[in-house]
């Protein structure tokens, strides 16, 4: 009885690592300290099939400097990175102002002692008449020498100032180029989670903002074979034609982001239910009619299929609730392949 014990443990499967776990061991062989921005980074080279980041990183060999790993984290745009180098211009840019503030207050500190001197002198020819001509020269060079320093501090602080000036434009043009990073998805250039979180904030900030705008949810069916089938380069440019197409399909005032690697988020303003069942059919169309590609069976081509989750604004009492509606009907949708398209609370 104890033999056929053991012999069942030993034939036991241990558990599955999570896609969590791996990362975490990987990091731990390669000596990376376990912080937040080094998870997002390995997830996004791992979970997120991001193959040029995974040979970025493994480019740097074993134990790399956590400098160079932030490095590549906003070299490909993420946003716990982008944050770092915010932070960082925004505090090298106050340490600039901080310093013209301390040469300001010299050149103040020097012209007050120039004005003190000056007054000095006045007081000397005043009160002396008989003052010898050596006397009035030698003080004459002294305020000669104190208004050429004065001067000479005045051109170095406009010289400092003028680079300091630059220099800000420049952390100012850097920390623009960051926070537009961290909302913006790499690989297709939409917006992303972040962008449509804080668009549907805003909305629902506005007053009666929320009254009639439409969230649709999109995900890609059977995302994991394709991937599999046509490896991480041919699911990508799957996946920057889709995000073109999508480009195409909204007007100025809506809203296309790209929320996972195979979601998209449309935040579609001043339409009720009819018309976002009528927007979401025809995205589902235009994705079938133009979303072909090849196969190894030449007769039957591969055709790109979605599934769609509508949401109101006008049926959530919040941001978050309103995004929730849409994953719901969302999961509805996947899990009914013959109703592709479903609405929440419908």
């Amino acid at each position: 009885m104890q033999t056929a014990t053991r012999n069942a443990m030993r034939h036991t499967s241990a558990p599955a690592l999570t896609e969590a776990q791996k990362i975490a061991q990987h990091m731990a062989r390669l000596s990376i300290p376990g912080l937040p921005r080094n998870y997002e980074l390995f997830h996004e080279a791992v979970a997120g099939h991001n193959a040029a980041l995974a040979s970025d990183i493994a480019g740097l060999g074993p134990h790399p400097q956590q400098a160079k790993l932030d490095a590549l984290g906003l070299q490909h745009r993420l946003v716990s990175h982008c944050g770092i180098a915010a932070e960082a211009s925004g505090g090298e840019a106050g340490k600039l102002l901080r310093e013209a503030a301390e040469r300001l207050s010299e050149g103040i500190r020097q012209k007050r002692a120039f004005s003190r001197a000056a007054e000095a002198f006045v007081k000397s020819i005043s009160g002396n008449g008989d003052q010898g001509l050596a006397s009035f020269l030698s003080e004459m060079e002294f305020l000669a020498e104190s208004l050429a320093s004065v001067l000479l501090a005045e051109t170095e602080l406009e010289a400092k100032l003028l680079a300091d000036v630059k220099r800000i434009e420049t952390l100012e043009r850097g920390i623009s180029a960051v926070q537009s990073a961290s909302v913006t998805d790499a690989l297709t250039g939409l917006p992303n989670r972040i962008a449509l979180t804080k668009a549907i904030g805003e909305l629902y900030e506005r007053e009666a903002g929320a009254a009639s705008s439409a969230l649709i949810m999109v995900d890609i069916d059977d995302f994991k074979q394709l991937n599999e089938k046509y490896g991480v380069q041919g699911s990508n440019k799957l996946i920057k034609k889709l995000a073109g197409l999508f480009r195409k399909s909204i007007k100025k005032n809506d809203l296309v982001a790209r929320t996972e690697g195979d979601e998209f988020g449309f935040l579609f303003a001043n339409v009720g239910m009819r018309d976002a069942l009528a927007i979401a059919e025809r995205l589902r169309n235009s994705v079938e009619d133009n979303m072909v590609f090849a196969t190894s069976d030449k007769g039957d081509p591969g055709r790109l299929t979605i599934s769609l989750g509508i949401a109101l604004s006008c049926d959530a009492a919040t941001a978050a609730q309103l995004q929730a509606n849409a994953r719901a009907a969302l999961l509805a949708a996947q899990s009914n392949r013959r109703q592709p398209v479903q609405a929440f609370g419908r």
